[in-house]
């Protein structure tokens, strides 16, 4: 396992991280046992993994639940991270919020409190007072930001030291590119990536996007007459699977999965300080796994940068994967 600084604190964390919202099951991920959640767990501890990645809002805290039940004894070995909801961000409400997740998560310290979203109807510096107050309490150890385009993340840079970016980041999502990614490398933010594997697509498991179950194609890479869609544009859906061929292709070459390359590739960007799979059981986790063992060459990584470069077009300069107008700024 590779690991590296959270941001510019002494925080070691896994570069490959376990994305915890799967466990929270619901309309989007379906039916999900939590036995299986806890074995996940183990089984990515067993592996080195040490950075897990939850928030209050996944399903009414069941996520951060279920991680915490499956953290029991072996809380020394982990890094948490968890998320604030857009709706709690008035100064108590980030304090009544932050004590809930510590219970949730049977834990006396968050590692990584991060703003889900950014509230804009709520004073940033009154959401940063709280989190200041959290910190000095000792309830939290570092300050992170998830979903903040540069606009945002530049305000609150201003008010304090924000260590991370927790941004959708992939082969099929580079949006992020054009701003957002320079301005953390400059600031020393870390980025986090989400949905490193668009939910599925990179991992090869689909041939079409008629494919796709309702819950996971909601987002602007579809068109916006899925049934779950609230973004209302055309989608890229041509695009997106045109791309997937290429990056087949590349990965055939290398005699290598898709998923594996598109980590890979994500891993060897800018930036980047670890990006979360969502493993739903030990053996979906272990698919991931040999990823961490692929180095992709210059050459390899400005062909798939080529290949997906009309889904990056397409996309424009939204950084938000589900909504048009985009909340992020």
């Amino acid at each position: 396992m590779q690991y590296r600084k959270l941001g510019k604190t002494d925080i070691d964390v896994s570069v490959m991280a376990l994305g915890c919202w799967p466990f929270a099951g619901g309309k989007v991920w379906g039916e999900q046992s939590d036995d299986d959640s806890i074995a996940t767990v183990y089984a990515s501890l067993d592996a080195g993994i040490n950075f897990f990645d939850t928030a209050e809002g996944y399903e009414a805290g069941h996520s951060e639940r279920v991680l915490g039940r499956g953290l029991l004894g072996r809380r020394d070995e982990a890094v948490i991270a968890t998320k604030v909801s857009p709706s709690h961000l008035a100064a108590g409400d980030v304090i009544a919020a932050c004590e809930q997740s510590l219970r949730n998560l049977q834990t006396d310290v968050i590692d990584l409190y991060q703003i889900h979203w950014p509230n804009w109807a709520v004073p940033l510096d009154e959401t940063v007072g709280a989190l200041e107050t959290l910190q000095r309490q000792g309830k939290i150890r570092a300050i992170g930001v998830s979903n903040f385009g540069v606009q945002d993340l530049s305000a609150i840079l201003e008010l304090t030291a924000v260590v991370t970016d927790q941004m959708p980041f992939s082969l099929l999502w580079r949006v992020i590119e054009a701003e957002v990614q320079p301005l953390c490398v400059e600031r020393g933010v870390g980025i986090i990536c989400y949905s490193p594997l668009a939910q599925g697509l990179l991992t090869g498991r689909y041939a079409s996007a008629d494919d796709v179950p309702e819950g996971l194609a909601r987002t602007r890479l579809y068109a916006g007459s899925r049934p779950q869609s609230q973004h209302g544009e055309a989608g890229c859906e041509a695009e997106v699977f045109a791309a997937l061929a290429e990056i087949r292709r590349i990965a055939d070459g290398l005699d290598q999965p898709m998923a594996a390359v598109a980590l890979a590739w994500v891993r060897q960007q800018a930036g980047v300080t670890s990006f979360l799979v969502g493993a739903r059981k030990p053996e979906e986790l272990a698919w991931n796994l040999p990823s961490l063992e692929l180095e992709l060459s210059a050459e390899i990584v400005a062909e798939l940068n080529r290949v997906t470069e009309p889904v990056k077009r397409a996309l424009g300069s939204n950084p938000d994967p589900w909504m048009s107008p985009s909340r992020m700024r």
